[in-house]
């Protein structure tokens, strides 16, 4: 497929795709055939770490490192916004290519150890990698932040249409939550086991409900502002502001019964 010629919500008339755009959406479609691969692989191999399946953490972070880069598209497509031709979104790009890499390169190599990436505190070297994928997550972040920042310089002088204010709002509160998540993550190994089906999770001392809520608010916001303006065009700003408010307010939630 011509990433040119992509289906509407990417490349729209008057606002196609960027150089930048194009890697990131290809990057991600590399993600998910990295996944396919190591799906298939992992059928073959029935090591675990701590109950759970040994390539479980690398696909897992094979599908949200996708899903993270082509969304970053789809959130300026949508707010018709031409940030991506710009030499900051390339920057911005650059950011979101270097340290999601290295969190999925570290992670597989380590599962094809039959080590962990996280939380392994085992020598001096393990530590500082485990360090430095906690740095590369902040960066990765941040780069929604960044992003954010540069659209409401862009769109603002002509005023926010509700989808964007969605996207900014979105994109910020994936950063600031993602950090408050990701710390407390990062202090506190979640149980061992499987947990939920899919998911992985615990429904008890378990952080990672919370920062997955934190993470996929770069989706889920955009979401709510594109069905608000569609379907209550008239009070989209104000949904948009009240699911932003209950957003976080379910975030706390998970977050304080993570504890």
């Amino acid at each position: 497929m011509n990433l040119s010629e992509l289906p509407t919500g990417f490349a729209t008339e008057g606002h196609p795709l960027s150089a930048s755009s194009k890697v990131l959406i290809a990057y991600g479609l590399i993600m998910l055939t990295a996944l396919l691969v190591t799906f298939v692989y992992s059928l073959g191999d029935d090591r675990t770490i701590r109950e759970v399946g040994i390539w479980v953490k690398p696909m897992k972070f094979m599908a949200a490192t996708a899903l993270f880069a082509i969304t970053t598209v789809w959130v300026i497509k949508i707010s018709h916004s031409n940030i991506d031709h710009t030499k900051v979104f390339l920057k911005i790009a650059v950011l979101i290519l270097l340290t999601s890499f290295f969190e999925v390169a570290y992670i597989s190599f380590q599962a094809a150890r039959g080590e962990p990436s996280h939380y392994n505190n085992n020598d001096t070297l393990h530590k500082i990698m485990f360090m430095l994928m906690g740095l590369a997550a902040v960066g990765l972040v941040s780069s929604q932040a960044w992003l954010a920042w540069e659209m409401r310089k862009e769109l603002s002088p002509n005023g926010l249409s509700p989808v964007s204010l969605s996207v900014i709002v979105g994109l910020t509160l994936t950063f600031a939550l993602s950090i408050c998540s990701g710390f407390l993550l990062g202090g506190q190994q979640p149980p061992a086991g499987q947990g939920l089906p899919i998911l992985g999770w615990h429904l008890y001392k378990d952080i990672r409900p919370a920062h997955f809520l934190g993470v996929h608010a770069q989706q889920l916001l955009p979401l709510l502002g594109l069905a608000a303006e569609k379907f209550i065009p008239e009070h989209s700003v104000m949904a948009i502001i009240l699911g932003s408010i209950l957003y976080t307010l379910t975030w706390l939630s998970l977050t304080w019964l993570s504890y």
